[in-house]
């Protein structure tokens, strides 16, 4: 009881929203360096001043930068503006599951170490739920391989899917309601 109590305080971040965060790059689930830093509630700045302080930690399987021709293909994903007007200037850099965890050993506040916990275990979550159905899972990768950013916005929805426990009885009734009460 008391571990799924001590899960239950640390699900401060939807699963959800974690899910969505989640990128196929590079044939690796990675996440962007903006996009833990709004997780962790720092700067993307300090996440990256931090990251380099510690570069010996970060080998190239656990983080690397996009090139500018990845970034270009990305760059909706960013709303990027023009010099001086603000936006993202530099090319991002994205974190592995294993980049993610060596994050944890880097940024020591209580908060980062509670979304750290959390991140680690919805990667863990997806690669279980692809682990039991590895057919699915080698048909998704070519999927998104193939399809590139069309194919985030169906993960997305699958993920949402996934993530909907089928025993729910919450569910969302779409369209005309006939019985009115």
């Amino acid at each position: 009881m008391s571990e799924n109590k001590n899960k239950k305080s640390i699900a401060i971040i939807p699963d959800e929203r974690i899910i969505g965060k989640i990128y196929y790059l590079r044939g690796k689930k990675v996440m962007f360096d903006r996009d833990l830093a709004m997780l962790y509630d720092v700067e993307t700045r300090d996440l990256n001043k931090a990251v380099k302080r510690n570069a010996d930690r970060f080998p190239d399987d656990f983080m690397f930068q996009l090139s500018k021709e990845e970034f270009k293909l990305l760059m909706f994903h960013f709303g990027t503006s023009n010099k001086g007007r603000g936006g993202t200037r530099k090319l991002p850099f994205v974190f592995t599951e294993q980049g993610v965890a060596m994050l944890s050993s880097v940024l020591k506040s209580k908060r980062a170490i509670q979304v750290n916990i959390q991140i680690i275990r919805t990667f863990t979550k997806l690669r279980e739920i692809l682990s039991t159905h590895k057919d699915l899972q080698v048909k998704i990768e070519k999927m998104e391989k193939e399809n590139g950013e069309n194919f985030k916005v169906i993960f997305k929805i699958i993920n949402k899917l996934i993530m909907t426990d089928p025993k729910s009885k919450e569910l969302k009734i779409i369209g005309f309601d006939d019985k009115k009460k």
